[in-house]
């Protein structure tokens, strides 16, 4: 151990991170406190710090109660044997949550050359060498049970005996897996479980049931146990938002707009409200023709404060997660559905975005203040999309709603026409929705459709957002940039591979902007392959995210981007508003009891804004994930009493075991599997994305249109399997499809042994 140190109290962060990089062994709370000499309540005030750090990303907790520096490597630590390189051993660790990618460590086997072999599981103490670590095993570990979510299901097994087999929850799962111990859960529920043993010899062996995930509206319970998204919030963060909805909203500190007619415009389905526009011609003369504009959102950061319990649970969902069948909320409905939410006639504290537009649509100027808001109406798209086009109000609308609405349009106009001149990348790609019943069935499920008022909040959401950033720039201050970087030149060549195979040529020197993908898009305009080549086009582009160092936004052709209109589901926006508040010195007078008293962002979170986007970066492609999964799944639970049918469906992807296609206006993946294509021999083309049979009388492209024959819908997994409507008779050339053992031979569901069918209710069937 490094020699113990005597600070006056407790240690500082960066004291705290030295100790444990310079200790050989590992460091828990009794060696911090042992280090530091301290005692008593010292000791209470540094579970309390080290708690922060876990959460604010500066150490991890490893197994044993041991911190190590985040990213980093525990002292003593679970490493998998990856590879062996003559005389040399690989290891990488057993679990790896940092967002860069995993270390490999050289083992040093100690005399014990042969002991260890590929897959072996080895707790190992860690040396940092040079620029790379090396592992010093302390001793082999039983092979390790690998945990895995899925249902459980009834099926016939070897002799015809009926058995419970596990199906899983991932799409890429081959198998199901015989159930060895079921403990308290029944034929139908979503578990977690153990798989043990290897080949055709593994078990599964449940350890917690989680609950019927074909209860109405429960099918998301899937995804949220998959992807361990927190949706349950502590009490003490419950504790937390009770003090803070009841905190006074007073105008002191606050600019009271509560006199303009500002409306919100949601979606008609819409749990949260945290944005609100409101425009009108702009009266000063050196503006003539423009508009003024103000974008309010709920001052979510006047609630939820740093190092507060709310703000800690927030960093750590880092976003809400729009499913379906509900809502797993960044913050506790107290606050997201309450007060932070902008209701219609009721006192709601926001943070407002003053706007000037010019004729031309360019924002000339903004400022940001802290204000009262009283909002006339909370709109659904549609409502406001009819009420504009028939130039009539509705009968429960305020008669300032309908001139407001005609305000915020006119004012669109200008930022429309700077938005196309910009020119940013036009990829209109279908959103599915899932409408259900009252009852938790499915009643449909459809295109989005895409208003002009849609557009019209996103236009105003983007214009607020490019201020927030510029607003933080101007001040020096730091900014958690929403950054989208152009395509790299691997992806640009690969969709230039695939542009030829349409006779279409890209050219990789030219300047790769938004506007050069845009002209590939209206080359193809009267082209029914088009939704393929926009699929194209958004694989090639790189993933936005979060950060410090600005790179500017690709996809939007702007030069400083961040998110500032949505506090109520996104992490990344509280801190903008937070950064805002210290920028301009918009805090508000008061020490509230029970809550810290600073609402802006603080020091060391404005130092650790690289670390704080790399893990709300992350989250986000979580949700995105499990939003998607989900869609998926009731996609196929809907056309799981379809199977048998014959399906419209378009070629999605090629690959050498055959391609993926997707239903017709209701997406979802399915393989047709090349086994099933007959006895002709089948030659995948990856250049043209393209399978083609021996003697070139069959091809199968992407996206090529062909009608299908639906084989099975998995909703356990979202998974679909097709065949060709005239597919040969005789079997399958390879391994025979997975059994389903959520139907009968009759093609209906089963019913378990608790009474519930294996499956959701869907439209016009009872349950």
């Amino acid at each position: 151990m490094a020699k113990a140190q005597k600070p006056a109290g407790l240690p500082k962060p960066d004291q705290i991170l030295r100790f444990i990089e310079t200790s050989s062994g590992p460091v828990g709370k009794r060696e911090i406190a042992k280090h530091f000499a301290l005692h008593g309540a010292d000791k209470i005030a540094l579970k309390a710090l080290l708690k922060d750090m876990t959460d604010e990303g500066l150490v991890d907790l490893a197994a044993g109660r041991s911190f190590h520096k985040h990213g980093g490597l525990p002292r003593v630590t679970v490493l998998r044997v990856v590879a062996i390189e003559g005389s040399n051993l690989w290891a990488v660790p057993d679990r790896w949550e940092a967002s860069t990618p995993p270390p490999r460590l050289r083992v040093m086997e100690q005399g014990r050359k042969g002991a260890l072999g590929i897959g072996d599981r080895i707790l190992a103490r860690t040396e940092e060498r040079g620029s790379g670590h090396v592992a010093h095993p302390m001793k082999k570990l039983q092979a390790s049970a690998e945990l895995i979510v899925g249902v459980l299901v009834t099926d016939t097994g070897p002799g015809g005996k009926p058995m419970t087999w596990l199906r899983p929850a991932d799409k890429r799962a081959r198998f199901d897996f015989a159930v060895s111990e079921m403990g308290d859960a029944g034929i139908g529920d979503l578990v977690r479980a153990e798989l043990t043993g290897r080949g055709a010899a593994t078990k599964a062996k449940v350890i917690e049931r989680i609950g019927d995930p074909f209860a109405p509206k429960s099918l998301s319970m899937i995804a949220i146990a998959r992807h361990e998204i927190p949706h349950v919030f502590g009490a003490e963060t419950l504790a937390e938002a009770e003090v803070a909805a009841k905190l006074p909203l007073t105008p002191e500190g606050r600019e009271d707009l509560r006199d303009l007619p500002i409306v919100a415009i949601d979606p008609i389905d819409a749990r949260d409200h945290d944005d609100a526009v409101w425009a009108a011609p702009d009266e000063d003369a050196a503006n003539k023709g423009g508009f003024r504009a103000i974008v309010a959102i709920a001052d979510v950061s006047f609630y939820v404060r740093p190092d507060g319990e709310l703000d800690r649970e927030a960093r750590r969902r880092g976003n809400s997660v729009y499913f379906p069948d509900r809502v797993v909320p960044m913050l506790p409905e107290t606050l997201s559905a309450g007060v932070c939410s902008l209701k219609a006639g009721q006192d709601r504290a926001a943070m407002a975005c003053h706007l000037v537009i010019d004729k031309q649509g360019k924002v000339t100027s903004w400022r940001f203040t802290r204000a009262l808001v009283r909002l006339r109406a909370n709109i659904a798209y549609e409502h406001a999309q009819a009420a504009y086009d028939a130039d009539a109000p509705r009968d429960d609308w305020d008669a300032d709603v309908l001139p407001g609405l005609r305000s915020l349009w006119a004012c669109w106009a200008l930022l429309a026409k700077a938005r196309a001149a910009r020119a940013p990348l036009d990829l209109d790609l279908p959103e599915r929705q899932v409408i259900l019943d009252e009852a938790g069935g499915i009643a449909e499920i459809r295109v989005r459709d895409r208003l002009d008022s849609m557009r019209l909040i996103e236009d105003y959401m983007i214009a607020a957002n490019v201020a927030a950033a510029k607003a933080l720039e101007a001040k020096k201050s730091p900014v958690m940039y929403r950054i989208h970087e152009p395509p790299s030149r691997e992806k640009l060549v690969s969709l230039k591979e695939y542009l030829e195979t349409f006779e279409q040529s890209f050219a990789l020197g030219q300047v790769i902007t938004p506007a050069v993908f845009n002209r590939l898009i209206d080359g193809f305009s009267e082209d029914d392959r088009l939704p393929e080549i926009m699929q194209a086009i958004l694989r090639s582009q790189t993933q936005a995210y979060y950060g410090p160092a600005n790179s500017g936004h690709f996809g939007l052709a702007l030069g400083s981007y961040a998110h500032f209109t949505s506090p109520i589901r996104r992490y990344a926006d509280l801190i903008v508003h937070r950064a805002l508040v210290d920028s301009y010195r918009l805090e508000v007078p008061g020490k509230p009891k029970g809550l810290p008293e600073r609402t802006g962002l603080g020091e060391a979170d404005a130092k650790g804004l690289s670390r704080i986007g790399e893990a709300i970066s992350a989250l986000e492609r979580r949700a995105m994930e499990a939003e998607r999964e989900t869609i998926d799944r009731y996609v196929a639970a809907y056309l799981a009493n379809k199977t048998g049918e014959i399906v419209a469906a378009r070629i999605t992807g090629v690959q050498p075991f055959g391609f993926f296609a997707t239903v017709d206006g209701l997406g979802g993946d399915g393989l047709v599997p090349v086994s099933t294509l007959g006895s002709e021999r089948f030659f995948y083309d990856e250049a043209a994305r393209t399978l083609v049979s021996e003697h070139g009388r069959v091809s199968f492209s992407t996206g090529q249109r062909l009608d299908l024959k639906l084989m099975d819908a998995n909703p356990v997994s979202g998974a679909l399997r097709f065949e060709l409507p005239d597919a040969p008779e005789g079997g399958f050339r390879g391994r025979p499809p997975r059994r389903d053992g959520l139907k009968d031979k009759a093609g209906k569901h089963k019913v378990g042994k608790r009474g519930r069918p294996a499956n959701i209710k869907h439209k016009g069937r009872k349950r």
